[in-house]
Order: structure tokens, then C-alpha cells, then sequence
């Protein structure tokens, strides 16, 4: 549990840190100074900046930066006691100091985009780099059902919420390695062969034997598939893939990774067109996301998979905060970018106190929908009910 949260908290914190880089190193190279970049959010543990002399100063706690130390445009660096991601406080990042030519509110429409892209830009970046890494150490890949390779396995994709697979304790990435059927085991090569049994059980319960991420030994484990289900679950509510263990060279490993963060990023922007479109067309919307929560108890099953699934399982966590980031949706760097082009369009910028409004307006809405969804997680991974096994 612990290793868990060790490692969601670093992953968090890469993320939100390599963002907020972008904004500060783009800013910083188009002479737009920062007054804090800070490692960890408030309150603030230790602040540390340059005299005018060169000397190494200290700022202890939480105190405001003196106002001599933001008139030589010194950026303070610090460390903060909550050890997730970082952030980054531009000078006139909120609209003011319009007079002064190196607050960003001066800044040309030009120069205010590259800064409010670069945020994105390092978040797509940061995924390419993770990919080529995970493909490089190597990752189990899906092969076709009846392709001839050494050291297949049929393994666990997806697990949906409140399924026979669930209720039974499949795991994400599980192996399974055969299915008891009237005390016959049949051992699984191929995708069909599970589909096979799974359908003429419908309603049965069968013995499936497999083998989780990070154990030594088989488990064996009692589900009945059901007689009726969705669409997109099947009997037993899982996504399975038949998967061979591949290492690519330099080459095919970069040019993997750029296609992977290509395709991911079109997968997500079709998939939420989809959803808008059904919320317009009042058609259900079954929506299947995570938050923090359900991000987490992710992160600890993806964890015992390996240093290759975390880089994988990183870099897709990278382009999804990187397209979230992209929506004009207000207090979004996307809805500050149509603002930029708002004033592109009229000829004048939006009134500062206007804008102030939708973008506060916004952040309350991004919110309510991260409690929304991270009450949902809570009910779908049965956090509850863990934390009292506790006791």
C-alpha cells in the first residue's frame, strides 16, 4: 500500500512538475520573469534566490517575497510541504501589471500562446520520451489469435466495475493460463478458446486458473459468466489479449513512440467528440473514467507489472493530462488560449474582470466534477470497504 502511494505520488508529481517547466522555460527564454517556481504546493517549507551580489539567500516558510526580490525580477525556488507536482507564479499571469513590458498581461498574442502551450507541448514530450524508454526495456505486445510466436500469453486488458470477472478478483494484466470445465482443465492458447468455453457456460460456474502480476504460483478462481450482459463486457466483463513479449532497437523504438502519442492523443480528442455529441443528442453516455482515486489503486496494480508498464502506464497518464489541458474550457491553459484568440478576433483584449469570472466560474465546475468522479471511484473500487478491513 505504501509503495502504492510512494509511486502515485511521483508520478503525479512528474507530470504536474514537467507542465509547469514548460510554462516557466518558455516564459523565462521570451523574457517574461517568474517569481516562484516551486517544487510541491504550499504552504512553503524553504525558498532559496540570488542577492544582488550573486550570495545564495534563504526564505524560511511561508512568508510573502519581498517585493526587492520581484523588482530584480529574481525567481525564488522552492520546496513545499504538499510533495505533489510543483507550480509556477508568471509575473502577470492574472492580468496585472499591464504597464510593465515584461509582465506576461503586456505580452503579444504570439508570445502569451507559446507560453500557455508550452505546459501541453512538455506533457507530449515527456509521453514520447516514456514510450521510447518502455519500448526500448521492452513490453508485451498484441499479436493476432492465430499468429505463430514463442512465448504468448493470454492476458487481462480491462476489468469492468461489478462483473463476474471483478467479483471473482481478476486483475488487470493477469495471465490466464486455462479453464476448468466438468473438472477438465483446458489449457488456453488462443483468445476463441476462452470465448468458447466462457459462451456454452453462460450461467455456469467454471474454474479459471491464473496467474497475477508480481506472484509466482497460479490462483485459482470460481466465476460464472452471464447470461446477459452489455455489449461491451461480454460474459465475464473483461478485455482480453493474446500478447508476445517484444524488445525494439533505437530506431523503431522513437518512431513507435511518436506514433503511440499520435494515436493515443486522436483516440482521446474522437472519444470525447463522441461524448459531446451524445450529451447533445441525449443519448446515454456511459462514461468510463478514473480520478485520483481510481488513478491510484491503477497505479498500484500497474506498479507490480514492472519499471516498463510504469513508463507506459506514465506516459499515457502525460497525453491525457495534455489534451485535458488543451479543451477551451475555462481556467484550462485551452480556455486561456481562446481568450487570446477572442482578442485576436475584436481587435482589443476581453475586460481582465470578465475573464477573472469564467475562469473562476470554471475551476469551481473542474471542482464539483472531481468530486463527482472521485465519489464514483470510491464506489467502484470499494475503497470504503477497504479501509474498514482495516480495522
Amino acid at each position: 500500500m505504501l509503495t502504492t502511494v510512494v509511486i502515485f505520488i511521483v508520478i503525479l508529481g512528474v507530470l504536474v512538475l514537467i507542465h509547469e517547466a514548460g510554462h516557466f522555460i518558455v516564459a523565462r527564454r521570451n523574457g517574461v520573469p517568474s517569481e516562484e517556481f516551486g517544487f510541491g504546493f504550499p504552504p512553503r517549507i524553504v525558498g532559496t534566490y540570488k542577492d544582488p551580489s550573486g550570495k545564495r539567500k534563504w526564505i524560511f516558510g511561508n512568508k510573502e517575497i519581498e517585493q526587492e526580490i520581484k523588482d530584480r525580477e529574481e525567481t525564488v525556488y522552492s520546496l513545499n510541504l504538499i510533495p505533489i507536482g510543483g507550480f509556477v507564479k508568471i509575473k502577470g499571469e492574472d492580468g496585472e501589471n499591464k504597464n510593465d513590458p515584461k509582465s506576461f498581461a503586456s505580452q503579444g498574442a504570439w508570445v502569451r500562446f507559446k507560453i500557455l502551450f508550452a505546459g501541453v507541448g512538455m506533457n507530449f514530450v515527456l509521453a514520447v520520451v516514456l514510450f521510447y524508454a518502455a519500448f526500448m526495456l521492452g513490453l508485451p505486445e498484441v499479436i493476432n489469435d492465430d499468429a505463430a510466436q514463442p512465448g504468448t500469453k493470454i492476458q487481462i486488458a480491462k476489468v469492468a466495475a461489478e462483473t463476474p470477472a471483478q467479483n471473482a478478483g481478476i486483475q488487470l494484466g493477469d495471465e490466464v493460463i486455462s479453464i476448468i470445465e466438468n473438472g477438465k482443465e483446458i489449457r488456453l492458447e488462443t483468445i476463441s478458446q476462452l470465448q468458447e468455453v466462457t459462451k456454452r457456460n453462460e450461467g455456469a460456474e467454471v474454474q479459471m486458473r491464473v496467474l497475477h502480476v508480481g506472484e509466482s504460483e497460479p490462483t485459482v478462481l470460481n466465476i460464472t459468466p452471464r447470461k446477459e450482459f452489455p455489449q461491451n463486457e461480454g460474459p465475464l466483463g473483461i478485455e482480453i489479449v493474446r500478447t508476445a513479449f517484444v524488445r525494439h532497437g533505437p530506431i523503431e523504438s522513437m518512431l513507435m513512440a511518436i506514433e503511440t502519442t499520435y494515436s493515443i492523443t486522436m483516440a482521446i480528442f474522437a472519444f470525447l467528440g463522441s461524448l459531446i455529441l451524445k450529451i447533445f443528442t441525449s443519448q446515454s453516455v456511459p462514461i468510463d473514467v478514473a480520478g485520483p482515486v481510481g488513478i491510484a489503486v491503477m497505479t498500484g496494480q500497474v506498479a507490480k507489472m514492472g519499471i516498463a508498464f510504469i513508463l507506459q502506464f506514465t506516459a499515457l497518464l502525460s497525453v491525457n493530462l495534455a489534451v485535458i489541458n488543451l479543451l477551451p474550457f475555462p481556467a484550462l491553459d485551452g480556455g486561456r488560449i481562446i481568450f487570446i484568440g477572442i482578442e485576436k478576433i475584436k481587435g482589443s483584449p476581453v475586460s481582465e474582470k470578465v475573464e477573472g469570472i469564467v475562469h473562476t466560474f470554471g475551476f469551481f465546475v473542474l471542482i464539483g466534477i472531481m468530486i463527482l468522479v472521485t465519489v464514483r471511484d470510491f464506489a467502484n473500487f470499494k475503497i470504503l470497504d477497504k479501509i474498514q478491513g482495516l480495522f
